[in-house]
């Protein structure tokens, strides 16, 4: 599938050069200043690793160079500076690298392997035009819009917010302009594709519903296996698949349900619209012809992996959880394993025999996004030591110190409000990565569970929704000149905003109840 083109406006283009610049200068002096203060309560490797944590946050924020180089940058800065505590009979870099060998990093590799097995074969477009291909749907403006919400999150549970966005986006784009080439034919008048209504509508539910459907899934989105690990690692408590995914889900057709309905009362379709679209999509529908053997492979290997994901989770409501079956799931098939052995069945499941093809080849599985697999490794690596050296506690007690907020309501609201903000301005990996050790340290010094402090930054590092440098769904449709700036911030706005009342409550009282049930 190819990649939209891309033509950013000329302001947004300045404003990209000129963050940039500030980023390249303003890292080092942060770095440098930082370690030459006196700092109270913070001892030598704490300090230092505060001094890179600002310059890495720094290069994040302003993307002065490629975000998973800076990834990469901050763990080499650690080993240099010594900024870690050392262990006794470990190298230093064995120490600080080692979480680009988490085992959730293998959990990522696997979907995203599963992910391009899906987009090589066009099975996305399948699954996209079968239910824009439903009767009534392409006939009938809102049905169209909400279809695309609920088909984009769908899939951005499983495949990346990008990929999904870049996959359902040509669709929109193709869409519109058979729109307007009809509404030119019916009025006489050259109809150009351009922000109306309905195409600002359709572009912004393409990008918000593939943020949103990520947090229905550990593997949606990376701040949710960034939360996870650091839980798992801090609280020794285990969140599975089927146990994110029964408040994951929830949130996440919660938030969708509120953007199919905002987006088609505030971005309602014109009249001449409709029997358009419905043409166009029986059109496109028809000529994908029948299903093909890479396309039965890629479902074969995908029902695997979500059943092996899902079936510990079920046996242990249908047993409990200390049954022996469940135990030995658990053990030997855990989520990691479960995706690599999908990932692995798409080698070995051949298209041809005759000509020895298969579902996947190594041409195309080193076309999976890479640079976010380094740059979770990297989150994961500054979130260890933020623990380890001492930092987190230190920035938690000072900040709750300063907020005075204790109360578990109270935290989880601060600590999902600072996970929206951030991730309006930096990759929603770099919010998590900043914000889920901090919202553990302060609720630990607090007294209250850090669980739903660290859940709530977790999903509300996935919120940014305002600005086209928010999230790459949103710079994607912010490129076809469909979308305002001004109605993007107006919009995402009021989705931020939602979505802040869905995560906190869910978080504060779902979650615990959840965990005390399985």
């Amino acid at each position: 599938m190819n990649e939209p083109h891309l033509d950013p406006a000329p302001s947004t283009e300045s404003f990209d050069r000129l963050r940039r610049r500030v980023g390249l200068v303003l890292a080092p002096v942060l770095f440098v200043v930082l370690l030459n203060v006196d700092l109270r309560g913070l001892d030598g490797p704490a300090q230092r690793l505060l001094a890179v944590l600002a310059a890495v946050v720094t290069l994040w924020i302003t993307e002065a160079i490629p975000l998973p180089v800076t990834a990469l940058l901050g763990p080499a800065l650690c080993v240099l500076t010594e900024a870690f505590v050392p262990e006794e009979g470990t190298p230093p870099v064995k120490q600080v690298f080692r979480s680009f060998a988490d085992p959730v990093i293998f959990l990522f590799l696997g979907s995203f392997l599963l992910a391009e097995g899906m987009l090589h074969h066009g099975l996305n477009r399948r699954i996209a035009f079968q239910i824009l291909g439903l009767p009534g749907v392409g006939a009938n403006p809102a049905k169209l819009l909400a279809a695309f919400g609920i088909i984009t999150g769908a899939i951005s549970m499983w495949v990346s917010n990008t990929a999904t966005t870049a996959m359902m986006f040509p669709i929109a784009m193709a869409l519109l302009r058979e729109m307007a080439r009809r509404e030119s034919e019916r009025t006489g008048r050259t109809a150009e594709l351009g922000p109306s209504k309905f195409a600002t509508g359709l572009m912004l539910i393409t990008a918000f519903a593939a943020s949103v459907g990520g947090i229905g899934t550990p593997v949606g989105t990376p701040p949710n296996l960034i939360g996870i690990g650091l839980i798992e690692r801090n609280l020794g408590v285990q969140i599975s698949f089927f146990r994110w995914m029964s408040f994951g889900v929830p949130a996440a057709v919660a938030l969708i349900a509120f953007i199919v309905i905002y987006l088609n009362r505030a971005c309602p379709a014109e009249k001449g619209l409709s029997q358009a679209s419905a043409d166009w999509l029986r059109t496109e529908k028809s000529a994908l012809g029948g299903i093909r053997a890479g396309e039965w492979n890629v479902m074969g290997a995908f029902a695997v992996t979500v059943a092996l994901w899902l079936l510990p989770g079920v046996l242990g409501l249908a047993l409990g959880v200390e049954h022996g079956v469940v135990k030995w799931f658990n053990r030997h098939v855990p989520e990691s394993v479960a995706a690599l052995v999908g990932a692995l069945l798409l080698f070995v499941l051949p298209v041809s025999l005759r000509q020895m093809a298969f579902t996947l080849g190594w041409r195309e599985a080193v076309r999976i996004d890479w640079g976010t697999i380094l740059l979770f490794g990297g989150g994961l690596a500054l979130g260890d030591l933020m623990f380890s050296t001492g930092l987190a506690r230190w920035i938690g007690e000072g900040l709750a110190g300063a907020l005075k907020a204790k109360s578990l309501f109270a935290l989880v609201a601060l600590f999902t409000a600072v996970a929206i903000f951030l991730s309006e301005t930096t990759s929603n990996t770099a919010a998590a990565t900043m914000v889920v050790p901090v919202a553990l340290a302060v609720s630990k010094a607090a007294g209250v569970d850090p669980l739903p402090p660290a859940l709530g930054a977790c999903l509300g590092a996935s919120m940014g929704f305002m600005l086209p440098v928010s999230t790459p769904p949103n710079a994607i449709v912010y490129g076809s000149g469909c979308v305002p700036l001004l109605k993007m911030v107006r919009y995402g706005l009021a989705l931020d905003l939602v979505g802040f009342a869905v995560i906190v409550p869910v978080t504060t009282w779902l979650v615990p109840w959840l965990m005390k049930m399985h």
